[in-house]
């Protein structure tokens, strides 16, 4: 799976033909995420784009503080289900909160939530009350990634912490690679989320590596 790489902000609907012509090369990936700017004037343009792959599955945006309340790019995203499409989110855990405000007023825009909302040591408590909040919106999943900022008791507690609030349906491991060979390897980092697991029955561990994604990704 390819999420946007912030290919070009002038054109972050030329990603996707880039990523067509891979895989018609190499088969790869299965399914892709882009990229939009959901108040921008050319959203309705763009996110078009991105519908015509049959292989997008979403896209993705960081908003800013306060706007995922703003009309403006709300009405932008209010685009997305009619699409087929879905919403990575990829947000501090300051904005959580406005996440979940945005998922209860679009019951039928699935959302993704990256990196389990952005964890920081010193910040657990915080982040385990906002996560908390958005875990009742049943439209809302999280992929486990990108802890690398935190030391191995606290990734083991948020890891714990993700399955407890959203169960095994709506979490999935993930990579992040590149961006996290910064922090450990790939083996060190699938090697943590099997020893976090390992008191799950064998077809909870194979929702969170395999089949959630799937499911999630339509990559059926």
């Amino acid at each position: 799976m390819h999420i946007e790489a912030e290919w070009d902000p002038r054109d972050p609907a030329g990603e996707m033909p880039f990523i067509a012509g891979l895989r018609g090369q190499y088969g790869l990936p299965t399914v892709a995420v882009g990229q939009a700017w959901l108040d921008r004037d050319d959203c309705p343009a763009v996110l078009e784009a991105h519908a015509q792959h049959s292989f997008v599955r979403g896209v993705r945006h960081k908003p800013r503080h306060g706007q995922m309340d703003d009309a403006r790019w709300r009405s932008g995203y209010a685009r997305l289900a009619p699409l087929g499409l879905h919403f990575e989110l990829q947000a501090p855990v300051q904005e959580l909160s406005a996440a979940a405000r945005l998922a209860r007023d679009f019951v039928d825009t699935a959302i993704v939530l990256n990196h389990t909302g952005l964890p920081l040591p010193g910040e657990l408590a915080g982040w385990q009350a906002a996560m908390a909040e958005l875990a009742r919106c049943p439209n809302v999943a999280v992929k486990i990634s990108g802890l690398g900022n935190l030391d191995a008791p606290g990734k083991t507690r948020v890891i714990g912490t993700a399955l407890e609030l959203y169960g095994t349906r709506r979490t999935m491991f993930a990579g992040n690679y590149p961006v996290d060979s910064l922090r450990a390897s790939y083996d060190a980092i699938f090697e943590l989320f099997d020893q976090a697991t390992r008191g799950l029955s064998a077809a909870e561990r194979r929702n969170l590596f395999h089949d959630n994604a799937v499911r999630i990704y339509r990559m059926e």
